[in-house]
């Protein structure tokens, strides 16, 4: 064998490299025949935070607060930029980022109190920013769909991104909350090759279901812009007019791209997800890549790590600024108002006084 595990069915990696922070690392015996090796099943921990609000900083991201039901992510995309934040747990930002996940149980109680402090300035909350609020399980937990409750009790706005249909389910919610200028859903949409989906992002929703997401969103008065994310040069660079033609004829107000980001561990799993898929493009998208961070796998720094830097990444740019003017959304909007915020504990209690 040449070291590497064998490929497991939709998963997006079988490997398990070590996190930056831990001192023991597991490895398999190497003589165990892979017939032979135990199936990966998913796990679910109780993660016990006493906040639920994260803020970030960064002047690439156009948001400055974010909920995160689950962290960790059973859709498996390989790519994931987020898969190295499960190493600060002590976890694997390979395998163990798609099987073991942490579960916020108390998110949507502990989000209401944090609501009701005066100390709680209205304004756009991400859901999620890290991992996908609709992943698999929260067809059980539902713990996003008590979170979209609470925002819609309080009118605070809301965005969420998202690449699977169960978002759906809560139309209802967000509806309501479109009317007072406070929801919109971005659906992620990568390729509309079936055949690379199953492999890229193999327990997520299939595009054409993701297509007709945007349009059930949009029908119901729902604000819904597309993701083009990650954008993969030398692999779904060129779909990039198809997917926006797709997304606008959907019913997309709005399109966004994001170039292929690969922190951390993220870059030798993606290789070697390359090397298992795309054999002969491996090198092709691997130089690319390398063209566009100059001349390295991944580029950290504000106002290039988005989008890439040199004649490539002007190439894509230019792309996807003329795709969406021809389909008629490069003058469109989504705009969220926090105006219609209020804190429903405090006003029942007014009516005492």
């Amino acid at each position: 064998m040449d070291g590497k595990r064998p490929t497991i069915r939709n998963r997006g990696t079988p490997e398990l490299p070590p996190s930056r922070f831990a001192t023991i690392t597991y490895e398999p015996d190497p003589d165990t025949p892979p017939e032979e090796r135990p199936s990966p099943r998913t796990v679910f921990l109780r993660d016990t935070s006493r906040s639920v609000i994260s803020r970030n900083d960064s002047p690439d991201v156009g948001f400055r607060t974010s909920v995160n039901p689950y962290r960790g992510c059973e859709h498996g995309c390989v790519y994931c930029y987020a898969r190295p934040t499960h190493e600060y747990l002590g976890f694997s930002s390979g395998l163990d980022f798609e099987t073991r996940i942490l579960v916020k149980e108390d998110a949507p109680e502990l989000l209401r109190k944090e609501l009701l402090s005066p100390k709680w300035t209205p304004q756009v909350l991400a859901l999620s920013g890290v991992t996908d609020p609709y992943q698999p399980i929260e067809a059980r937990l539902r713990i996003t769909r008590r979170i979209v409750e609470t925002l819609a009790e309080f009118r605070n706005p809301v965005a969420i991104v998202t690449k699977n249909a169960l978002v759906r389910r809560d139309i209802d919610l967000l509806a309501e909350l479109a009317k007072h200028d406070a929801a919109a859903v971005y659906v992620s949409v990568t390729t509309l090759s079936v055949e690379l989906w199953k492999n890229l992002e193999p327990r997520t929703t299939r595009p054409e279901r993701r297509l007709e997401t945007i349009a059930a969103l949009a029908e119901a008065g729902i604000p819904v812009g597309a993701m083009l994310a990650p954008i993969i040069p030398g692999l779904t660079d060129q779909e990039i007019p198809a997917l926006v033609d797709a997304v606008a004829k959907a019913g997309a107000r709005k399109a966004h791209y994001i170039l292929l980001r690969l922190p951390h561990a993220v870059s030798d799993l993606f290789a070697d997800w390359l090397e298992r898929h795309f054999p002969d493009r491996k090198e092709k998208v691997l130089s690319r890549l390398r063209s566009l961070r100059g001349g390295k796998l991944n580029e950290s720094r504000f106002g290039a790590r988005m989008k890439g830097e040199g004649i490539f990444a002007k190439q894509i740019e230019q792309l996807f600024a003329v795709s969406t003017r021809k389909a008629g959304l490069a003058t469109r909007s989504i705009e969220l108002s926090p105006k219609a915020f209020r804190r429903p504990g405090l006003r029942q209690l007014e009516l005492f006084d």
